[in-house]
């Protein structure tokens, strides 16, 4: 999980919370607001929950919102550990940074956007074809939605 920041059209400034999994290399998902707090994090942490289920572990970097006491309860209550990175060492978590270098490219440097609305409809159809249609070559050529549909049948 790992946080950016771009701004509207009009120089609003909002910030992306972007959350992958690891092993299959599927986007989980975006949420985008001008404020993602702790609180707001752990909400939406929950709502992605109800459809991919609690994970064991979680990897993150030591930014103020991982490491607020409302997101290391919530992470404790559901018995996920918690693995922060060592500050500095972006490639302790290089799935979701190689992921924010692309969204950045294809998505936020392409499009300038009116408002947050505007960039969450934008993001969610590109997330679609990034999970669905697009294929990696780390995952043997197949896209995230085969990898994870192939992993769960063996």
């Amino acid at each position: 999980m790992d946080f950016m920041s771009d701004s509207s059209r009009h120089q609003r400034r909002f910030r992306t919370f972007n959350i992958i999994d690891n092993f299959n290399r599927e986007m989980l998902g975006i949420d985008i607001a001008v404020s993602l707090l702790a609180g707001r994090v752990t909400r939406y942490l929950e709502k992605l929950a109800e459809y991919h289920g609690y994970p064991l572990k979680i990897r993150v970097d030591n930014g103020s919102e991982f490491i607020r006491k409302a997101f290391i309860d919530w992470a404790k209550s559901h018995g996920i550990t918690i693995d922060y990175i060592q500050a500095g060492s972006l490639y302790q978590n290089g799935y979701i940074e190689r992921f924010n270098h692309t969204y950045h490219i294809e998505v936020l440097d392409l499009y300038l956007f009116n408002n947050q609305e505007q960039a969450r409809k934008v993001t969610e159809e590109w997330l679609n074809i990034y999970n669905m249609e697009r294929p990696h070559k780390a995952l043997n050529n197949m896209t995230p939605s085969e990898y994870k549909t192939l992993k769960q049948a063996a």
